[in-house]
């Protein structure tokens, strides 16, 4: 399996440089969405009815078609937003040890009309099963039907072509448990790569872990592992993480400890 990714925003700002208003931008990627299905005559039509000349979507085609950030950056600039948003998704996912999961591919644009930020397809790298699952970041749906301005992302996926999938690659869950082992979260922003890697490190030696990325009090952690009945709070925290530790505390007896990272796979053992 592969994940394609890319950002609305590439094709915002390609949209800016050509001289087309922001109100036509979310019909202009359901057009070039179409693009992989149809030929560019197909949607002649369509194009003019937007007041498009043919020559916009080959110049955006163009860009469309590179495989690489750095391609991108070459058109864009190196101030480019969509460019920097590229970059910090790829080193999350770095930081994830997924990196070789994701392809970029300026070609996705997903067809609806309500994204407005990073977007993805997830494909089968065998060919042998259709489109397995896509979606992206929106920004401004919920606040459209009336809620609060709430950024968030989204995904649809068939669940006749997951089962399939899982099946053939012999990892179809069982759900005899689903309990949550640890919670890893970072003191500041500075730390979420790292906490990623110990969250990592967690899972590799077996253990389900939950991993808070967001700027929240403390209290509000511990609240939550409560909630979830994790077993115990994992604390990236300056000073320790620069001594290589982590602090870990039980949440069942309240002990909490100091433990070194290079040691993480030693304590889930002890744990079990």
């Amino acid at each position: 399996v592969g994940i394609k990714v890319n950002s609305r925003m590439v094709i915002g700002e390609v949209l800016t440089e050509l001289g087309i208003p922001e109100e036509k931008f979310a019909a202009t990627c359901v057009l070039v969405d179409k693009l992989e299905k149809v030929p560019l005559d197909a949607i002649q039509g369509d194009l003019e009815e937007l007041g498009l000349d043919r020559s916009v979507v080959e110049k955006l085609t163009t860009v469309l078609t590179n495989k690489s950030v750095e391609a991108v950056a070459e058109v864009l600039g190196p101030d480019s937003s969509a460019v920097k948003q590229l970059n910090q998704l790829l080193s999350l996912c770095k930081a994830y040890g997924i990196d070789d999961w994701i392809i970029f591919d300026a070609s996705v644009v997903r067809g609806l009309a309500y994204y407005t930020g990073i977007v993805f397809e997830a494909f089968d790298r065998k060919g042998e099963l259709r489109a397995i699952a896509g979606g992206g970041r929106y920004d401004k749906l919920l606040e459209t039907f009336g809620g609060d301005p709430t950024p968030a992302a989204g995904f649809g996926f068939g669940d006749a072509v997951i089962v399939e999938l899982l099946k053939e690659r012999n990892v179809l869950p069982t759900f005899e448990s689903s309990g949550i082992d640890s919670v890893v979260f970072a003191l500041n922003s500075d730390l979420y790569n790292p906490a990623i890697d110990i969250a990592t490190k967690l899972r590799k030696a077996g253990q389900s872990v939950d991993v808070v990325l967001e700027q929240k009090k403390t209290k509000w952690v511990f609240k939550h592992s409560d909630r979830i009945e994790s077993r115990f709070v994992v604390i990236v925290a300056p000073d320790e993480h620069d001594n290589g530790e982590v602090s870990i505390k039980n949440l069942a007896t309240g002990e909490q400890n100091s433990v070194k990272i290079d040691e993480l796979e030693e304590w889930v053992e002890s744990q079990r």
